[in-house]
């Protein structure tokens, strides 16, 4: 199995201008340093909770089909299905027909049912022969995704602006705080895994 991005968030969660302002930063001098702070809050906090927090897609490749009729969506939470298709061993594909399979996207995780009206084609290629695109993500812009996300990254971006210094030996290292933990934890998918 193997999660792929297609296309990414086309903005962040977190607005530089809010950051600075949470930061108490006035001046344009790290600006560079800061907007990345907030990807690589997104990305960690994405990752955290296997969520997309704005608008992406993806693609969710799997070798075969799981024999409960089931496939689980690796990321949440699933706007959309795009499609579904099988690689033959030759490369060439085979688009499913909607009519074939159900999307619970309401579900969380989401999931695609077969719905067993006809039978699943087998993949003929031996490694990730079932393509299934998908969109995930809370909406398009900012003020769509819950403010306890937008928060915790606000925090975790004033932890990593506040301690760039290595781990010295001798010293502990700065732990994240606690509150981003709190502030995460409606948002896990306990099925998925415990990874806070």
């Amino acid at each position: 199995m193997a999660l792929v991005s297609i296309a990414g968030p086309s903005s962040e969660p977190v607005l530089l201008s809010d950051i600075k302002a949470h930061l108490r930063v006035t001046d344009s001098e790290e600006d560079t340093l800061i907007a990345g702070l907030i990807t690589a809050a997104r990305v960690h906090i994405e990752h955290l909770l296997s969520r997309a927090l704005i608008t992406q897609s993806w693609s969710y490749f799997l070798d075969t089909w799981p024999a409960d009729d089931t496939v689980v969506l690796p990321l949440n939470p699933v706007q959309s299905i795009g499609s579904i298709q099988i690689y033959d061993a030759d490369d060439s594909t085979t688009l499913l027909s909607q009519g074939d399979y159900y999307p619970d996207l309401a579900a969380d995780p989401a999931r695609i049912i077969w719905l067993g009206k006809a039978l699943r084609p087998a993949p003929g290629r031996v490694a990730n022969g079932i393509e299934v695109q998908f969109s995930a993500g809370y909406g398009d812009l900012a003020d769509d995704v819950p403010e306890p996300l937008r928060q915790a990254i606000r925090l975790l971006v004033t932890h990593w602006y506040e301690r760039r210094e290595p781990v010295e030996v001798g010293e502990q290292p700065a732990q994240v705080p606690m509150m981003i933990a709190s502030l995460l934890s409606p948002y896990r998918n306990m099925g998925i895994g415990d990874r806070i």
